[in-house]
């Protein structure tokens, strides 16, 4: 009788294993198509330091390229009118998930080339709400989730920064895009009138040519003494530009991006972009293992950095309170 019994649950466990072996072999035969697109960027997503930060976050959850993963990376290497195309490309390979960048156009483009295939937002400048990407911050309901780096208080924040550093700062002008001035003027006049300072609005449309000539006029006929630039993937290709204007005005400007000071800026406040990138790896992550988008809640940033470039406080002659140095993430010397 003990034998029979050994035998049978014998046969049992075998028949379980058996029934499970089919699907963990296919998970671990299963090779992944990712796709990822950005705005500007090198030309592999090795090159590019946003798509190799996801890379690396997808490592960490057991991604790997070359075994189980395939990244199908795009740029449009700042040329606007080659997002739908790569977009609408990125659809046609009919990946499991496609990841956009932090500029909105690029979640827009894909949003309009597809409403099935699941879109991982990595940290949109905007409010994902307003810009119709997601029903809720909670329930996104359709194919999109991800970030956003939109968080209450930071253009005040940077004022603040700017103000502690450079107390005399009285006229501060304010370089947005449309969407970003909309949503947080309000924020920035309060802000400014609480400090003492005075909002002078630079509004970027769609050409660079059209920022130079109001960039040029309200410095001449306004002469604000201090500078502020909101984040924006089209500003982000003219890092050294703003570099040189400002170093050439003696302009003292605070950034929302820190590459902007790796670039020469002087200094920058925003939220940690690399973390952004991977944390978007974890909702990869979990949509492939059979979460639906819509049902996964937009998560907004966390993590902020401070960042600081000391050369570039010495071309302006200025100096920068130890009081801002001490509370700084990174200081380059």
């Amino acid at each position: 009788m003990r034998l029979r019994t050994i035998g049978l649950i014998g046969i049992l466990a075998l028949g379980l294993l058996a029934g499970a072996l089919p699907t963990e072999a296919q998970q671990a035969g299963k090779v992944y198509r990712i796709g990822y697109l950005t705005f500007v960027g090198g030309g592999t997503c090795t090159s590019s330091r946003s798509c190799s930060e996801l890379r690396q976050g997808l490592r960490e959850l057991g991604y790997v390229e070359g075994q189980n993963l395939v990244i199908e990376y795009r740029s449009a290497k700042g040329k606007p009118e080659r997002r739908p195309e790569l977009a609408a490309e990125l659809v046609q390979l009919k990946l499991d998930v496609i990841v956009a960048g932090a500029g909105p156009p690029l979640t827009r483009d894909l949003q309009r080339a597809t409403r099935t295939i699941p879109i991982v937002m990595a940290g949109v400048f905007v409010d994902p709400v307003k810009a119709g990407f997601v029903d809720s911050l909670a329930r996104p309901g359709g194919n999109i989730t991800g970030l956003t780096q939109r968080a209450s208080k930071l253009h005040a924040k940077r004022l603040e920064l700017l103000k502690e550093a450079f107390p005399r700062i009285s006229r501060v002008a304010v370089i947005w895009r449309p969407r970003d001035q909309k949503q947080s003027m309000k924020e920035v006049e309060a802000a400014g009138q609480a400090l003492g300072i005075q909002i002078l609005s630079v509004v970027v449309k769609r050409r660079w040519g059209d920022f130079e000539s109001a960039f040029s006029t309200i410095i001449s006929q306004e002469r604000p003494d201090g500078l502020l630039v909101g984040p924006s993937s089209f500003m982000n290709r003219y890092r050294a530009y703003f570099h040189e204007f400002t170093a050439k005005k003696g302009l003292p400007t605070i950034y929302s991006q820190s590459r902007f000071v790796d670039a020469g800026g002087l200094m920058s406040y925003g939220v940690k972009v690399s973390d952004l990138f991977r944390r978007a790896a974890t909702y990869v992550d979990k949509i492939l293992k059979g979460a639906k988008p819509g049902d996964l809640p937009i998560e907004q940033p966390t993590k902020f950095e401070l960042v600081i470039n000391l050369k570039t406080a010495n071309q302006l002659g200025v100096t920068i309170p130890p009081s801002i140095l001490y509370r700084a993430d990174k200081v380059i010397r």
